[in-house]
């Protein structure tokens, strides 16, 4: 095989998993898609035959049997004990002697750092749930747990569905103040109010992963002018910026020139209101941040990751992003 293949990048999300072999020199020798990676559910062994059958596959397109380093950033390895676990477990698999398992909001950090020679930055991702990730070129990091309300966390698209719910409820029985969630929620599914609503989803008439339809609501709903809801939208800003300028005080960067990426659905879609709040706070907390919405497939960070921890030049850095349809670094 010699060092033609020099890695295996694994991005694994709740919902799907992308695998990449890259070559020494930043060439992608092949590629697979796979299901969901959700230890926590299934168990670990299960969630990483999951891995094993996109790893498989792209390891058949690449013409190769085994690589020197896998670099995996994968959902649900929220601590370090967690990402130890599933290293062990990936490495019992046999693809390579050297595994590095981060959690998988390092993959869209690194997707984002332009700069490959010294990358260096933060990032805030909110899609189901939330999380931030930091880093040095010096191999030092900032993290979160990110594990929900048990670790103090707020917000992300589940949680601000779970926010809209509660507000709407306590609005049509009376507990709380007006809103036009108690409207907007209930005829997002057709349905006459949130007695109804509420109904459906405890008789699991509707199935619970449909809860995440409800956040672009909420969002209508505030960009629509009501009150409750932009304080709900408001409060999502205040975490992003939150997250973001407390990793950047842990690396000391909060007075450097560095960039503060902002990924997952919820912050990919640029709510006018959310964007621009979030962008106002940084101004004020860390005025050097350049703040930016990362649009790159998070494989590619796995695989910068990788070719980052075996020394690849800046040319490989360079293929592997035009592999995938972004910018060399300037």
């Amino acid at each position: 095989m010699g060092l033609t293949a020099a890695l295996l990048a694994v991005d694994a999300g709740n919902s799907k998993t992308d695998v990449a072999v890259v070559a020494v020199d930043g060439t992608v020798l092949g590629a697979a898609r796979g299901g969901g990676f959700q230890p926590p559910r299934v168990g670990v062994e299960p969630a990483v035959d999951v891995l094993a059958d996109a790893a498989g596959k792209a390891l058949a397109a690449a013409g190769v049997t085994d690589v020197g380093y896998v670099s995996a950033c994968l959902a649900n390895a929220d601590l370090p004990v967690e990402e130890k676990q599933l290293e062990e477990a990936i490495r019992r698999r046999g693809w390579a002697r050297s595994v590095d398992v981060r959690n998988d909001t390092f993959a869209v950090l690194r997707a984002g750092l332009t700069e490959d020679a010294e990358p260096r930055g933060v990032a805030v991702v909110c899609g189901a749930g939330i999380n931030c990730a930091g880093m040095l070129p010096d191999g030092r990091t900032a993290r979160f747990p990110a594990i929900g309300r048990l670790s103090g966390d707020w917000g992300g698209g589940g949680g601000l569905a779970e926010e809209a719910l509660w507000f709407a409820a306590r609005a049509e029985d009376g507990r709380g103040e007006p809103t036009a969630l108690m409207r907007t929620l209930p005829a997002h599914f057709g349905l006459p109010s949130m007695y109804a609503l509420i109904e459906a989803l405890h008789l699991a008439h509707l199935a619970p992963h449909r809860r995440h339809e409800l956040t672009p609501v909420l969002f209508a709903t505030a960009a629509d002018g009501d009150r409750v809801a932009r304080a709900v939208v408001d409060r999502m800003a205040d975490e992003v910026v939150a997250m973001s300028t407390v990793a950047l005080a842990r690396l000391g960067l909060l007075k450097e020139k560095v960039p503060v990426l902002l990924g997952g659905s919820v912050l990919a879609a640029r709510h006018a209101q959310l964007d621009d709040r979030i962008r106002a706070l940084l101004a004020q907390r860390a005025p050097l941040a350049e703040v930016r919405v990362v649009t790159e497939r998070p494989v590619l960070g796995s695989a910068l990751l990788g070719l980052d921890a075996v020394g690849a030049d800046p040319a490989a850095h360079a293929r592997t992003r035009a592999h995938y349809g972004t910018a060399a670094p300037r």
